[in-house]
């Protein structure tokens, strides 16, 4: 078998080789198409199942793979995909879309890369019915299962006391697919871009006996490329992940334009940061761009992480609330943001610039100054108490302990700085590496640290709900958790109020302390347009990238 793989992989580079020629790269006075995209994933995709798997590797091929209703454009605005046009109810709880007829299922059953007719077949509104049926089944355990509670009986469902037949998802025809919600959800467009809302062909899907989603002849393609093949062998090399472009699937207002997307699989970042410094890959994601001149490559970043300070609530001095507020009203971000280069800037909330809503960056439609606490008067006399309540005549000095592959410490001495000076407490910091932060974090191993908060795709709910399902960010919230009055907003105003209000109620804990937005960034070649990366979900995004080469 494993024969066989690697004589496929050798067919494949010739086949890529020959088609390279033919397309010949394109120049700036061309389109920049028909370029094949050396890539590499920093891990094997767990799983290529859009309601199942969350994992960076997995995510990017997924985007490459899958499309769904609508989507996300590149400027961030909500637009259909495989919906031609959609109707909302009066009172907002009802959705109804109309399906594209040119979207079609590819599984390239006799592998000779031609989209023969019998290969192929439209994707139907039964097809979302069935990934959202499996979406809510409890059985499934699908991750994203909780941020599709607004529709109509997937409470009860989940619970287990429903059929997951009882959903309220209906296909009325072959191309018109109804949403029914139990309340208007002004987040509920946003949701339907995520790969979760991706469909599901129920009888490819029971063909595959189990194994949907894990290996490349389990899975069938509705998007801009299939997987060709895809090799992985834990113990040896030249494993890959091969994709090739679904002719089938361009249309008007729907272009793909590289013809192969050819995927190195590797098992860490750093590998992938290698293979992109020998040429064998045309980009790479990255929390740290220090090193990249941006004259010479495409650097492209948004701020979609916030890090804050979480206290150990069985630490002997920073379970006390006195003293958590104290450290967090001595914190002067406006002074902060003065000192800090173009990959932080400094927190007052929890949701990062980079959420965007309808288009716009949530951050511009609520300010975060709104949350803004400095008052160090306050913070000195809080100390005080915190002592009498502690029974100590001293604060003794603790550590912040950092995930120092997430961010560079060295600006957290600014405010180890200020709070000896301010409040007579000496907070250090403790650089460890990603494996190390998690261990400490797992074992309660801390006092403070320097914690980070994303949410699994660009929604505001995503980033909330990681304080009702993370263990030391739920104790953080004080166990508050306005996920469903979230999701009860109606409107875009109500959405921004919403989630200001959420944010505040969660910030008053003093449990969660934000510090930073963290930029996350996108290294390409310098002859690359137009690879899009999503900061949440981790995904590489090739079906409109361009090359110059």
């Amino acid at each position: 078998m494993k024969k066989k793989k690697i004589l496929a992989l050798a067919t494949c580079a010739l086949m890529a080789a020959g088609s390279l020629g033919s397309c010949g790269g394109g120049d700036k006075k061309g389109g920049g198409e028909g370029h094949m995209y050396g890539a590499a994933l920093a891990s094997n995709p767990q799983s290529l199942d859009p309601q199942f798997a969350n994992d960076p590797s997995s995510a990017t091929v997924i985007k490459n793979m899958y499309s769904g209703l609508m989507m996300k454009d590149k400027n961030g605005s909500i637009v259909c995909c495989n919906a031609s046009d959609y109707d909302v109810s009066s009172d907002g709880c009802v959705y109804t879309f109309n399906l594209r007829e040119d979207n079609f299922w590819f599984f390239d059953e006799n592998d000779d890369d031609i989209i023969d007719e019998e290969e192929c077949f439209p994707v139907t509104a039964d097809d979302y019915v069935f990934a959202f049926r499996r979406l809510l089944d409890p059985k499934m355990h699908s991750p994203f299962s909780r941020y599709f509670m607004c529709l109509k009986n997937s409470k009860r469902i989940a619970e287990g006391s429903y059929r997951a037949d009882s959903l309220g998802v209906e296909a009325l025809d072959s191309y018109t697919i109804q949403f029914t919600l139990d309340y208007p959800c002004a987040e509920f467009l946003g949701l339907l871009t995520s790969p979760a809302a991706f469909p599901c062909n129920e009888e490819f899907f029971n063909s595959t006996k189990g194994r949907y989603g894990l290996d490349d002849r389990s899975v069938m393609s509705n998007g801009p490329f299939y997987v060709r093949q895809w090799f992985y062998d834990p113990y040896g090399s030249n494993n890959i992940l091969y994709m090739r472009r679904n002719d089938k699937n361009l249309h008007e207002g729907y272009e793909v334009l590289p013809t192969f997307v050819s995927f190195s699989v590797l098992d860490s970042e750093a590998e992938v940061k290698q293979a992109f410094k020998d040429d064998e890959t045309e980009c790479f994601s990255t929390m740290k761009v220090g090193g990249y001149n941006p004259k010479k490559y495409n650097i492209t970043g948004q701020k979609a992480m916030t890090l804050g300070m979480i206290f150990n609530p069985e630490d002997r001095l920073y379970s006390n609330a006195a003293l958590r507020k104290a450290v967090a009203l001595a914190v002067d971000r406006e002074a902060l943001d003065e000192e800090l280069d173009s990959d932080l800037k400094a927190a007052y909330g929890i949701i990062p610039p980079a959420v965007d809503i309808a288009g716009r960056s949530y951050r511009e439609l609520a300010s975060d100054k709104q949350f803004d606490v400095y008052d160090p008067q306050q913070a000195a006399e809080l100390v005080e108490q915190a002592k009498a309540e502690l029974k100590v005549s001293s604060i003794d000095s603790v550590k912040i302990i950092v995930d120092s592959g997430t961010v560079d410490s060295r600006y957290l001495h600014i405010l180890s700085q200020s709070w000896q000076d301010s409040l007579g407490i000496y907070i250090g910091i403790e650089d460890l590496t990603s494996k190390e932060f998690r261990q400490r974090i797992e074992s309660g191993d801390y006092s403070i640290a320097l914690y980070p908060v994303k949410g699994d795709f660009n929604s505001g709910l995503a980033v909330l709900d990681k304080f009702t399902e993370v263990g030391c960010l739920k104790n953080a919230a004080g166990g508050v958790d306005s996920s469903e009055a979230v999701m009860k907003c109606s409107t875009v105003n109500e959405l921004v109020n919403g989630y200001a209000s959420a944010e505040r109620e969660i910030l008053q804990q003093f449990g969660f302390v934000p510090l930073f937005y963290k930029t996350s960034y996108l290294v390409a070649k310098d002859d690359n347009e137009d690879i899009l990366y999503d900061p949440f979900t981790g995904s590489v995004d090739y079906r409109i990238a361009k090359n110059y080469s």
